[in-house]
């Protein structure tokens, strides 16, 4: 249902929108449930001709099963959102998979810059690829992100990875994703970073083994002919 918004562009997307329609479906249960039983009850018990309202102050036990019941079923269902929850985390922020290659992210006020690894496929050599709001990945190849924050704190949020990452100034973050999806899709800052923060989109371009490895040739002939 989200990926027909947003498509799956990474191998855990899936997985994220998962938990996050197990918790829609959960709440959403709940709050019908609820809602029901709120107009019954205001029905079964509303005013009746030459009745008087009964005083109740909630020790009751026949009162009190309507809370601790209700509470008991909702902790059993916090279980399984847990459950998933923390398998996704680990799956994402915890185990991070062998890259096929590296790139670093540098955000800072107010544009996003990327270093790309050049036909060596390393960065930090001399033929490094350095872009300004585009980072350019090859489908299907696992990447891992060096995260940097220059002045203040930003997010790297990639709406079609499901994606969103904290960038702290003073401290180098890694993570990862592998791309599923061919394409250019955007990439946002998801934290407030100063007045410029909603001037700081740039895209991500996912392109073929072969569109991939032809702009790596094209930018690093260009960074030796300069």
């Amino acid at each position: 249902m989200i990926a027909y918004w947003v498509p799956h562009g990474s191998t855990y997307a899936a997985d994220i929108d998962n938990v996050i329609i197990l918790v829609g479906v959960i709440v959403g249960a709940w709050l019908i449930a609820t809602e029901g039983i709120f107009f019954w009850l205001l029905w079964k018990f509303k005013a009746k001709p030459g009745k008087k309202a009964e005083y109740l102050e909630g020790h009751e036990k026949h009162v009190k099963k309507w809370i601790s019941n209700s509470h008991m079923l909702v902790l059993v269902c916090d279980v399984f959102i847990l459950v998933a929850a923390i398998k996704v985390w680990v799956n994402v922020k915890q185990e991070l998979p062998e890259p096929d290659a590296t790139v670093r992210i540098m955000a800072q006020q107010w544009a996003w810059s990327f270093q790309h690894p050049g036909p060596d496929g390393e960065i930090d050599t001399d033929d490094d690829i350095h872009t300004v709001e585009e980072l350019h990945l090859e489908v299907g190849k696992v990447y891992h992100y060096k995260l940097e924050a220059l002045d203040v704190m930003h997010s790297f949020s990639v709406p079609v990875f499901r994606l969103k990452q904290d960038a702290v100034p003073g401290r180098t973050i890694t993570g990862w994703f592998e791309p599923t999806l061919e394409g250019t899709f955007d990439i946002q800052c998801a934290e407030m970073c100063g007045i410029g923060h909603g001037l700081m989109p740039a895209r991500a371009i996912i392109s073929s083994p072969a569109a991939h490895a032809a702009w790596q040739a094209e930018h690093a002939s260009t960074f030796a002919s300069n």
